[in-house]
C-alpha cells in the first residue's frame, strides 16, 4: 500500500509491481537491462488528412531523465503550443526533474501543480504519484491530478495523460513516445492516432529500453520512428507546419 502524499508538489511514480527507477543520474544500458538484437519495423502509418497541432504530450520511463534532456532543450523559446509530459519516476525525484530541465530548456519546465493552465512555450511535468489529466476550464485547459488505480503498474500513468489529450483536443495532437519498459503509451497513442493526431515513436537503437516505443512502433501507430537527437526537431517541424497551414487557410 502507498501512503497518500500531501499535495501533488510531493512526487514519485507508484508501481504495484517492483520495477527498475530511472533516476537522475546516468545509468549505463547495459546496468538496467540487455538491449536485444535490433527488430526491423516498417509498419509506419500511411499519410493521412493535415491536422493542426494545438498540444504536444510526451510519455518516457527507463532511461527518461536522459532522454527528456536531449529533447526539450531541443524545442526553441517561441514554440507556439503547450506540453505535457508523463515520466515514470519514484517519490520525490519529478520536482528535481522539472528544475533540471527548466534549466537547460529555453522553454518553461515545471512540474505540475493542480489547476495549472497549459500554455505556449510550458512543459508540465506530471508529479510522481498522481496520474494527471487535461480539463477545459471555459476557453482555457488545465491539469488535474488524481490517485486513481495504477495502470500498467505506474502511477502516473501515459495511457492516463494520452486519453485525457485526446477529450480535449481530438486529433489537434501530437504524442512522442520515448525510451521506457513495458507498454504505458500504447492505448493512448491508439487512441490519438485514431482520433487524427500524431504519434511518434523513439528508435531502438537510441531507447535504453524499447519497451514503450517497441510497443507504439510494432502495433503500425507511429507516423514515425525516429532516434533521439532527431525528435525535437520532428516536433517543432510538425508543429509549425501544422498550424501554418491552417493559418493560410490550407
Amino acid at each position: 500500500m502507498v501512503a497518500d502524499a500531501p499535495h501533488p508538489h510531493v512526487g514519485g511514480a507508484v508501481r504495484a509491481v517492483p520495477a527498475p527507477a530511472a533516476p537522475l543520474s546516468s545509468r549505463s544500458a547495459t546496468a538496467i537491462q540487455p538491449r536485444p538484437a535490433l527488430v526491423p519495423v516498417s509498419n509506419r502509418r500511411g499519410p493521412k488528412p493535415s491536422t493542426r497541432i494545438d498540444v504536444v504530450a510526451i510519455g518516457v520511463s527507463t532511461g527518461g531523465p536522459n532522454a527528456l534532456t536531449e529533447v526539450l532543450p531541443g524545442i526553441p523559446k517561441d514554440f507556439p503550443v503547450p506540453v505535457v509530459i508523463v515520466q515514470h519516476m519514484p517519490p520525490g525525484f519529478t520536482l528535481n526533474l522539472a528544475q533540471n530541465l527548466n534549466g537547460k530548456s529555453k522553454i518553461e519546465v515545471r512540474e505540475g501543480v493542480e489547476g495549472d493552465l497549459v500554455q505556449p512555450g510550458l512543459a508540465l511535468i506530471a508529479p510522481g504519484d498522481f496520474h494527471m489529466v487535461l480539463q477545459r476550464k471555459g476557453t482555457a485547459v488545465g491539469v488535474s491530478m488524481n490517485r486513481g488505480a495504477p495502470e500498467n503498474f505506474c502511477r502516473p500513468a501515459v495511457d492516463v495523460l494520452f486519453r485525457s489529450v485526446v477529450d480535449v483536443y481530438g486529433g489537434n495532437s501530437l504524442c512522442v513516445v520515448l525510451t521506457g519498459m513495458g507498454q504505458d503509451g500504447m492505448l493512448g497513442a491508439t487512441a490519438i492516432g485514431a482520433a487524427g493526431g500524431t504519434v511518434l515513436a523513439q528508435d531502438e537503437a537510441t531507447s535504453v529500453v524499447w519497451g514503450m516505443p517497441g510497443a507504439v512502433a510494432r502495433a503500425g501507430l507511429a507516423d514515425d520512428i525516429l532516434p533521439l537527437a532527431r525528435i525535437a526537431g520532428e516536433i517543432d517541424r510538425r508543429v509549425r507546419e501544422s498550424r501554418g497551414a491552417f493559418a493560410r487557410g490550407a
